[in-house]
């Protein structure tokens, strides 16, 4: 048996931030992060229309990208004194999916975060509130998805948390929000974007309810992408339901391997974080390569590159032009191809900020903790421990993935 969840109302298009008026409740806690949705003035248009709905409003802010398992405790400890009946969250990814944690610790104040790691363990919710995530990028899809990321920083180790409970119950895709992504956000939270509908496609848990999604979210964003970095506000627009559609495919049909390198190599270096969208962008043709070695995997990745128009007259040629093809978008987006060229903000460097002494040092455990994460048993391919080491070297030093 199979399911396939999604929030209960997706509202979408310009100006549909105006529907929080018609939110019914008494309380509201706004989550943001750190501060754009305020420079732009789109939370005081939020807290406007909460009022206008009647509620009383109280902000959250501040918090960080990649959030904290302290932030994540500090925002339920001011949920749980306010007791909103709806949770609030807009921003990019981070603040979306920090106030999914925060919800889950305000309704069990003695629930664990070590509960919350284990895939589809979260107690049920929506025994104090409902919530509504607002997306001002065009990558994570956090708005439709089962799925939040937390940091544990003490550890260096990214949570991927995994419930269908943690699904908003309303979503608001309103590309006003998403026009003041300055070019490298858009680059990173597009590839980002990318890798979910082909993760998704490719995965063992995809159905005949996720392919569509994925296909023509790959095919959007193909098209879509490089004219939305350039500054086409119209191509920007098509990109935040893009990515919508990409979230809703893997939300049911889940992720593979190169959500799980990402996940546990973005805090693990003391130079700073690998941004999740470039760590992504990077893994994704060696990935491929990796995975096609499995033939259902392979022709799945053929059939993407037939779709958004690629030439090849074998399998082994549509895989191999679909693998270029996105280190082609990488180098006009100016993503990095390696980690040994991975600058600060993600972009093209000389000299990466992951030393090489210290990625070698560090590759057994990433690789273990790689494997251990919880989008690895969706991938088509499951990797030994030697595997996931060769693949890490093989995106460090931009090598072909020879097993």
């Amino acid at each position: 048996m199979g399911r396939f969840t999604l929030p209960r109302d997706l509202y979408h298009g310009k100006g549909s931030l105006e529907e929080l008026k018609h939110l019914s409740g008494k309380k509201a806690i706004l989550v943001v992060g750190g501060g754009s949705m305020k420079k732009f003035g789109f939370v005081d248009r939020a807290v406007a229309y909460l009022h206008e709905a009647g509620m009383e409003v109280e902000l959250f802010e501040g918090v960080e990208p990649d959030p904290s398992v302290e932030t994540v405790m500090r925002g339920a400890e001011a949920m749980r004194n306010f007791q909103p009946d709806w949770i609030i969250s807009m921003g990019g990814g981070s603040p979306i999916d920090a106030a999914k944690a925060m919800w889950a610790f305000y309704e069990y104040p003695d629930c664990t975060f070590e509960r919350l790691i284990t895939p589809f363990n979260f107690p049920t919710l929506r025994t104090k509130a409902k919530f509504c995530a607002i997306p001002s990028t065009s990558g994570t899809a956090t708005e439709v998805t089962a799925f939040s990321v937390i940091t544990d920083y003490h550890k260096g180790i990214k949570y991927p948390l995994a419930d269908f409970n943690i699904t908003p119950d309303v979503a608001i895709v309103d590309p006003d929000l998403a026009e003041k992504m300055p070019p490298k956000l858009t680059a990173h939270t597009g590839m980002d974007a990318m890798t979910h509908a082909i993760e998704a496609y490719v995965s063992t848990m995809h159905c005949d309810y996720t392919d569509p999604l994925a296909l023509h979210a790959i095919k959007m964003i193909h098209t879509g992408l490089k004219k939305s970095y350039d500054g086409d506000m119209d191509a920007r627009a098509r990109m935040h339901n893009a990515q919508c559609l990409a979230g809703m495919a893997f939300s049911n049909a889940l992720l593979g391997i190169v959500h799980s390198m990402a996940h546990k190599t973005g805090a693990a270096f003391e130079n700073g974080h690998i941004i999740h969208g470039a760590a992504n962008a990077m893994y994704l043709p060696k990935v491929i390569q990796y995975n096609a070695k499995v033939p259902e995997a392979a022709e799945r990745y053929a059939e993407i590159a037939r779709f958004i128009g690629l030439k090849g007259e074998t399998t082994t040629g549509l895989v191999a032009a679909l693998v270029e093809e996105l280190r082609e978008m990488n180098r006009q987006l100016n993503v990095p191809l390696s980690i040994s060229h991975y600058g600060e903000g993600g972009v093209i460097a000389e000299e990466s900020m992951v030393p090489e002494a210290e990625f070698k040092a560090k590759l057994s455990d990433v690789a273990a903790n790689a494997i251990g994460d919880a989008c690895t048993g969706s991938n088509p391919r499951q990797p030994s421990q030697e595997d996931m080491e060769k693949l890490l070297l093989a995106v460090y030093y931009d090598q072909d993935v020879e097993f």
